[in-house]
């Protein structure tokens, strides 16, 4: 308990000793003289003697490759530090250890298909697929693009363009030809591996027209299809079958390219609502270390665990969940609505799959509160002991909805981090508690802070939020960004040698962190700021409410706050409810939360990777251009926001 504040979870003592991050902290007790349970000093440590750290870390995670002589050279910026500046290693290598009769995948699909790899096979098509890239000329630093569902393929061709050196960059097949063409096209892929089409909700999509607008926008010499034919449509591009463009190769042992730390990896894409995405550049050796050091330590994933996320292919968390190969975690996937054919879906699979880990979205379990699932009457759910949320902020309602509807003793842990550095500054730990509402930590190497805008350090109250210090996944670059000049802008300009991460964020007296949302779209009504997410947590604990958007108006030369509400089918916002939604939010956040306007709206636009999009509805009410409307899955949805006379008040 800190300063009274109840949790409403803790771990056992003997769960707290079996964990890897107990054990990490007794393995490096002479580093730090620590008892290995007290985690800040431990991560004091981590933070002040970055060298021992990282040099400890790579041993105890069992890093394949050649560590080097030094694990960390400080720089005279976070830019210019150096992490294991000698050493040479392969992600694929890291990942494919151990190839044995043991499970690797295990993929679902909304149709109810079921597909399933072994470690041994898996390891022999990554070699097979190796081989075809390399024989189309394929070498390191070349890009390989990708179009594709979350599924075995999809990992296949990851791991092989990595085991040569290449840069793999993917999309999720429902970004369309626009939003596709403005990501893959920047970079210039040699191949373009894609989907023909794919399936959500009982609907078959057409990729096809995705696949034929990028290769118009760049050369490429070769397409290899994820699917049984190639569609007419595209007859006249060099595009061949997986099957056929394998078919010349026999698994051999993969020669793993060992390169230096820097060597890039992936290429991740911002959400791309302010104007072109930005191409974010990521090491293989930093993404490498970075989630197995939040698998092991922070997770306590353990060899042959079943780890379950919700994701897709255009978002950083499918590059994180298939790190968990390098533990021996078996990884459960899954392509489509996770509502179909019903809302249980995929609960089911907890049950189903023997599910230990369980990652989603923050709106997803809201959604199951919203639909009244109570999983813990209605499954098993015996082999669940840790639930992840990320992708927005968890509001305090869903943690006591999972402790009372999903499993009273399980762990939640909502962790915050990005595709800026395909990773997490913020997130759980085995040997704390959890408190309601609260991230429960900073993770290991990561000293952050919240500061004010004159860049004080502020505490129990919401301030900017940044790290101090040179982290392992910190991007190698934006690709194209020649000098430098757009990294710069984007981390280190608002708090000179810092980085900023563009997140209003509270330190809270537990330890914890609460994230009040986004700083660029931080509400600023009489001058006073304001994290959107604070109104959220009010609004969406009101039944007749599905979601909300909150963005800030500029009037009179100053600016007001408006609310658009979705209400749930066969609700309206009719005064009683209106005047519920003031009530709430200013009895739970302050009277400067609460809103001058409350419109009701039938969409809320969201980025392709779920998130709701403040900005494009914020500009759309001003009447200013939206950018880049191909980053939004719903873009006709701005038509909603355009010309409200009730705005003009």
């Amino acid at each position: 308990m800190a300063d009274n504040i109840p949790y409403i979870w803790a771990p056992k003592p003997d769960q707290k000793r079996q964990s890897a991050l107990w054990q990490f902290a007794e393995k490096t007790h002479t580093h730090h003289g620590a008892a290995p349970d007290d985690y800040a000093a431990l991560l004091d440590w981590s933070i002040k003697a970055p060298d021992a750290f990282y040099d400890a870390l790579w041993d105890d995670l069992a890093i394949i490759g050649d560590k080097g002589d030094a694990a960390f050279i400080p720089g005279a910026t976070l830019r210019d530090a150096q992490f294991y500046p000698g050493a040479r290693l392969n992600y694929a290598e890291n990942l494919l250890r151990n190839p044995d009769d043991s499970l690797a995948i295990i993929a679902h699909r909304d149709d109810g298909t079921k597909r399933s790899i072994t470690r041994r096979d898996l390891y022999d098509a990554v070699s097979r697929a190796e081989q075809a890239l390399r024989a189309e000329g394929v070498v390191a630093g070349d890009r390989v693009g990708a179009i594709v569902t979350h599924d075995i393929e999809a990992i296949i061709f990851y791991l092989a363009t990595s085991a040569i050196g290449a840069i793999w960059s993917s999309c999720s097949p429902d970004f369309g030809p626009a939003g596709a063409s403005d990501r893959l096209c920047q970079i210039a892929p040699k191949v373009l591996v894609a989907v023909p089409g794919y399936g959500y909700a009982g609907k078959k999509i057409d990729v096809a027209p995705t696949i034929a607008a990028v290769a118009a926008g760049t050369p490429l010499t070769r397409i290899v299809i994820l699917g049984d034919t190639v569609p007419e449509s595209l007859s006249t591009l060099p595009a061949r079958t997986m099957a056929d463009f394998l078919a010349p190769f026999t698994p051999e042992t993969i020669a793993f390219n060992r390169l230096p730390f820097a060597a890039p990896l992936v290429i991740l894409f911002s959400s791309g609502t302010t104007g072109k995405p930005k191409c974010i550049t990521h090491s293989a050796a930093g993404l490498l270390i970075q989630h197995m050091k939040e698998h092991k330590l922070h997770c306590d994933i353990t060899p042959g665990e079943r780890f379950f996320y919700f994701t897709t292919c255009g978002w950083m968390m499918w590059n994180w969940q298939v790190s968990g190969l390098a533990l021996g975690a078996v990884l459960v996937t899954y392509d489509g609505n996770p509502f179909y054919p019903a809302p249980e879906r995929l609960i089911d699979l907890i049950d189903s799959e023997e599910i230990a880990i369980f990652g989603t979205s923050a709106k997803y379990i809201d959604a199951c509160l919203k639909a009244g699932l109570k999983p813990g009457k209605t499954h098993k759910l015996d082999t669940l002991r840790l639930i992840l949320s990320t992708g927005s902020p968890l509001i305090p309602p869903s943690f006591d909805y999972i402790y009372t509807d999903w499993k009273a003793d399980v762990h939640l842990a909502s962790i915050s981090g990005g595709t800026d550095i395909c990773a997490c500054f913020l997130g759980g730990n085995p040997l704390l508690p959890v408190y309601r509402g609260e991230l429960q930590c900073a993770l290991l190497g990561m000293d952050v802070d919240t500061l004010d805008d004159a860049g004080n350090p502020v505490s129990g109250e919401a301030g900017e939020f940044v790290c101090r210090n040179a982290h392992l996944s910190m991007p190698v670059s934006f690709w194209g960004d020649e000098d430098g000049a757009r990294y710069h802008s984007a981390y280190f300009e608002r708090f000179p040698g810092l980085w900023a991460h563009g997140d209003f964020v509270e330190k809270r007296p537990s330890g914890g962190f609460i994230i009040h949302g986004r700083s660029d779209t931080t509400l600023n009504p009489g001058g006073v700021r304001i994290g959107t997410a604070e109104i959220y947590r009010q609004v969406e604990t009101i039944a007749e409410v599905e979601e909300a958007i909150a963005v800030g108006q500029d009037k009179d030369g100053d600016q007001r706050v408006i609310l658009f509400v979705k209400l749930r089918p066969g609700k309206t916002l009719t005064e009683e409810v209106t005047k519920e939604i003031r009530t709430r939010i200013r009895t739970g956040a302050t009277p400067r939360h609460v809103p001058a306007k409350i419109i009701a709206i039938s969409a809320i636009p969201r980025t392709r990777s779920g998130k709701i999009s403040e900005i494009a509805v914020r500009d759309t009410i001003h009447g200013r251009v939206v950018k880049n409307t191909d980053a939004l899955a719903n873009p006709e949805s701005l038509a909603l926001y355009r010309d409200i006379a009730e705005l003009n008040d």
